[in-house]
């Protein structure tokens, strides 16, 4: 126990270092999507995440945009555990056949204006899945789909640039 004690106290911990330090970008980027989505809807964005058949690694860096280093919460931005308080859907994965009912159904509860977010090279065409016998296709073969952010996965960086060009593409346009 002794000799176990001991190489825990010299030996380093087995974690990633922290990403390089963009702070000052990544805090531009949130303030501008919190400043567009005021502008556009007059309040923060609240966001819906839908996973629609994914491998998952989509989820993990959409959850990443939550954590401490990213903390959109900071400025304003929410993930909502409700389609009936969100904004914005951002959906992952090729839409399979068992979740095609449940995304239009999560798309039908969700308030006007609402915006779907296409997250993922799956979600545009099926990616590796297309053509599976349990694949009905991308995400625009189920519901209108706003904006597509390509990636496998995309990085939370280039989800939040995704964020800030809708919102501030569709202040200009005004909503759906």
């Amino acid at each position: 126990m002794r000799k176990l004690l001991f190489k825990n106290l010299i030996q380093r911990p087995l974690t990633e270092p922290r990403p390089p330090a963009d702070d000052a970008l990544l805090a531009d980027l949130a303030e501008r999507l919190a400043t567009s989505s005021r502008r556009a809807l007059g309040r923060s964005l609240s966001i819906r995440e839908v996973d629609a058949g994914s491998c998952n690694g989509c989820e993990l860096e959409i959850h990443a945009l939550a954590n401490v280093y990213y903390d959109l919460e900071r400025f304003g931005l929410r993930f909502v555990a409700s389609p009936r308080h969100a904004d914005v859907l951002l959906v992952t994965g090729p839409v399979t056949k068992n979740m095609r009912e449940a995304l239009e159904r999560t798309w039908h509860a969700t308030p006007d204006p609402k915006w779907v977010v296409a997250v993922g090279d799956c979600a545009l065409d099926g990616g590796p899945f297309a053509g599976s016998y349990a694949v009905v296709g991308g995400v625009s073969a189920v519901v209108p789909v706003d904006l597509h952010i390509r990636g496998c996965p995309p990085s939370p960086k280039a989800l939040l640039e995704g964020l800030i060009a809708l919102v501030e593409s569709k202040s200009v346009a005004g909503p759906r």
